[in-house]
């Protein structure tokens, strides 16, 4: 009867070993024949048989057992109605709610402001002009709120003259809601520094970019009623789903 663990313990090494080799064949054979493939961050099976997934970064891409066939495209899992792509993609990309920067940020109080989300904008972008007045929708919100200049050679500027208002919060929706330019104000910019920094180090490559409580990031606008459902989404997740 001793022999049974033993056994299980080295089926376990071997089954290990075996997958260490088919990762090691893998990374190989696609560094050889695809240069731009040479560093290859993490090679995993997937739940299709003899299908495995390359990842580069936040990339994804899926090949064969011997690297001799390279898909980029997304994995559907039929049979549950899920796009395994986009929720390994969600997981890859997800930030630590807690680990944001938040003196980098200012802060929008509606309602009770029990909900939470952060979001990250720049002042010249019109997709951002769309979200901020659907967003005025959504009541009981704390919106922690990062200036981020990457569009217009002017976007720092006009990100400076709202980061150094008195009033950040109504300078803010004057420009995006009202279509009221902020007054020219100088100060201590190096917090729309820091947030450049945070931002190329997350891979937030556009606006506006929003990260809700658990860890949920959404590139892109979305409307009042996708903002209403991940809110839900990330209140029940942070009360273990009761």
């Amino acid at each position: 009867m001793k022999l049974i663990p033993i056994l299980i313990t080295a089926i376990g090494l071997f089954a290990s070993a075996a997958a260490s080799a088919q990762e090691a064949d893998i990374r190989k054979a696609l560094a050889e024949r695809i240069p731009q493939m040479d560093k290859i961050d993490e090679v995993r099976p997937t739940p299709m048989k003899g299908l495995y997934e390359v990842r580069i970064g936040t990339d994804l891409f899926y090949t064969d057992a011997k690297g001799n066939y390279v898909i980029q495209g997304e994995l559907i899992d039929a049979k549950a109605r899920r796009n395994l792509t986009e929720d390994r993609i969600a997981k890859l990309t997800a930030v630590d709610f807690s680990a944001l920067p938040l003196k980098d940020a200012f802060t929008i109080v509606r309602g009770d402001g029990k909900r939470k989300v952060a979001v990250f904008e720049d002042p010249n972008c019109g997709y951002c002009k769309r979200f901020e007045r659907d967003l005025q929708n959504v009541d009981n919100l704390t919106v922690y709120l990062f200036l981020y200049p990457i569009l217009s050679p002017d976007s720092a500027e006009k990100s400076r003259n709202i980061w150094c208002a008195k009033d950040k919060v109504t300078a803010w929706q004057d420009h995006m809601v009202r279509d009221k330019p902020a007054p020219a104000a100088s100060c201590d910019t190096s917090a729309l520094q820091r947030n450049l920094a945070f931002g190329r180090k997350h891979k937030i490559t556009g606006t506006p970019t929003l990260i809700f409580a658990n860890g949920t990031r959404v590139p892109g606008a979305i409307g009042a009623q996708e903002v209403e459902k991940r809110l839900a989404e990330a209140g029940s997740e942070a009360t273990g789903g009761n």
